[in-house]
């Protein structure tokens, strides 16, 4: 059974399939950090000075000061984070949409560039015959 647990983790698709986790996790940082460092605050500028991070609805306020015993943190359902979140979903989407789009042509090219095999043993063998009959 361990032999066959290494064979399994050993095979091409495990080990691809870890990489693309590990890379993807790398690309959701990235577009994360792109969407809220550069294009959140561009989209802020143009809607009045908005910071999206900072709207929340907020169901109960805090209670106490911060730090001190007996503080209650507010209760709130931020919605300016979900619209970040939102927004990264669309990025990556369409960043994944692209690099399938570019594979899918590559794929094809290959497939076009392929030589021609040429006639198969059948037909080479009925010429054949035909030719000694002759």
């Amino acid at each position: 059974m361990l032999k066959e647990f290494k064979n399994f983790i050993m095979t091409g698709n495990v080990i691809e399939f870890a990489i693309a986790v590990i890379l993807a996790g790398a690309v959701g940082l990235v577009v994360n950090s792109f969407v809220n460092d550069i294009v959140m605050p561009v989209v802020g500028h143009f809607a009045a000075g908005v910071d999206f991070k900072d709207i929340v609805i907020e169901l109960a306020p805090a209670v106490g000061v911060e730090g001190e015993e007996g503080y209650k943190a507010a209760s709130a359902i931020k919605i300016g984070a979900w619209i970040n979140t939102i927004i990264n979903l669309i990025i990556v989407g369409f960043v994944l949409f692209m690099m399938s789009k570019a594979y899918n042509k590559s794929k094809k090219k290959k497939e076009e560039a392929a030589p021609d095999p040429g006639p198969s043993e059948i037909d080479l063998l009925t010429e054949i015959r035909d030719s000694l009959k002759k």
